[in-house]
């Protein structure tokens, strides 16, 4: 009777707990002899690269010119009446964040799949951007003409919405309940549109931090789009070519770059066991967020720290392996500044700019799986945003499916091109950081900055492959 009643206690069916986004996934590939090869190609691309006679050109032609078909206001007051619409669903809607579309949005359209696209087709929020339109229309209206002052704070209120998004999505209690994240979206626009009105619509791409990370990604597409006054022109180039054009990072701006590159990498780590055993959990008996709220806080903070001190320590080291009588470099254009001096670290910040590659390449491999996953939910929630059964893009049965994800040719297959995606930003990177410094600047000055890519390669893969315990 004994073996009867706990068999049947076992059996009993009970509540249980469950992760509503993708499950976690343990790779059972040699994922090893790939995190060497990456790294070995990371280093020779380097060696090859002290050639500068050997790297691409990486130049740009126009494909087009034309007259702008639909002014960037009216597109950008679209996106701001979308995303009313959003924050209403979030609201009213399921409280399911699988369900609602404002959730399944922020997460996997804006935050997914937005950036995956402005990646290969450039600027897109340009278009969709809902202040632009809103904050131009205010201003007219009330006619303002200057601003505030809110310039001379440069990149730093952008950097603070950076970290304060990190924040909300790695460690905060509940960043995909769908009302509060209605709340959220609703305060952080008003706030925004306040400022940009009072300061000008231009202060949106140093001051609002999605502006300034999405505008960098795009950087590195290798078809833009270019806007000058009633004319668009469509260009194309090797991926990476808008980087050189672009002027040097300013301290805020650099703070910005290595914040967005630490809060990526420790999105990923903050769930693997390794970090988990380090603060003291258990992966398999995980005692929820609230309970690693304040290291979680401490580890964003470290690891943003750890990024900004390594990267510009390898600047700082290649500055010192140059000395001797060179050129040195003052922009990324390769504009030569002095004679006869030795170059220092404001020569060698320039090479900051190829971190953009490294930023978009993590940031795509890193949230591949979420597309694939979740994006079928985003899918179903445009097609049924109210969840009552509607059929707006024509699927009436729609079911999401992850089995692929049990299937180990498909996790071949996905792997593999999170590798590629890895080690290809990262051999960008490194061609970009040899043509942002110039011929001018030796290659022994690269040596730091190379071995970090190095690293960075190996770490980056790692944590796509590590085991994650939530």
């Amino acid at each position: 009777m004994r073996v009867l009643a706990a068999s049947a206690a076992i059996l009993a069916p009970g509540a249980a707990l469950a992760c509503a986004l993708a499950p976690s996934i343990i790779l059972t590939l040699p994922t090893d002899y790939y995190l060497a090869g990456a790294g070995l190609t990371v280093a020779v691309t380097g060696l090859l690269a002290a050639s500068l006679h050997r790297l691409p050109a990486l130049r740009a032609v126009t494909l087009w010119d034309r007259p702008v078909l639909i002014p960037e206001t009216v597109t950008s007051y679209l996106g701001f009446l979308f995303l009313a619409l959003l924050v209403i669903i979030g609201h009213f809607g399921s409280s399911d964040p699988m369900h609602n579309l404002l959730a399944l949005w922020v997460w996997t359209g804006l935050w997914v799949a937005l950036p995956l696209a402005m990646m290969l087709f450039g600027n897109l929020w340009r278009m969709m951007n809902p202040w632009t339109g809103p904050v131009r229309i205010a201003r007219a209206l009330f006619g303002r003409k200057g601003g505030i002052g809110l310039t001379r704070l440069g990149h730093w209120p952008a950097v603070a919405g950076l970290f304060a998004f990190f924040w909300f999505y790695i460690v905060s209690l509940s960043p995909e309940d769908p009302q509060h994240l209605a709340r959220l979206v609703l305060i952080y626009w008003l706030v925004i549109f306040a400022l940009a009105v009072a300061e000008g619509e231009d202060w949106l791409q140093q001051g609002e931090f999605l502006t300034v990370y999405l505008t960098l990604i795009a950087r590195i597409a290798p078809f833009w789009l270019e806007i000058t006054g009633n004319r668009a022109r469509l260009r194309a180039g090797f991926p990476g070519a808008q980087v050189l054009e672009m002027p040097p990072l300013s301290p805020s701006a650099i703070a910005f770059v290595t914040l967005a590159l630490a809060g990526l990498s420790f999105d990923g780590l903050a769930g693997t066991f390794r970090w988990l055993a380090l603060i003291g959990e258990n992966p398999l008996e995980f005692t929820g967020r609230s309970a690693v709220m304040g290291v979680n806080t401490a580890g964003l903070i470290l690891s943003w720290a750890l990024t900004a001190g390594l990267i510009l320590g390898a600047l700082k080291l290649g500055a010192v392996l140059a000395r001797g009588p060179v050129m040195a470099v003052a922009g990324g254009g390769g504009g030569l500044r002095g004679g006869g001096q030795a170059p220092d670290m404001g020569a060698m910040l320039p090479v900051m700019l190829s971190f953009l590659a490294i930023a978009a390449g993590y940031h795509a491999a890193h949230h591949l799986v979420i597309l694939l996953t979740t994006g079928q939910y985003t899918l179903a929630a445009l097609n049924d945003p109210l969840f009552r059964g509607d059929a707006f893009l024509g699927l009436s049965v729609y079911f999401v499916s992850m089995g692929f994800l049990a299937d180990r040719s498909a996790m071949i297959a996905l792997w593999n091109a999170q590798f590629a995606l890895i080690l290809g930003a990262h051999v960008l990177a490194v061609i970009l950081s040899f043509r942002l410094a110039g011929p001018h600047l030796p290659a022994r000055a690269h040596l730091p900055l190379t071995l970090l890519m190095v690293g960075y390669t190996v770490f980056g893969l790692w944590l796509l492959s590590a085991a994650r315990g939530f």
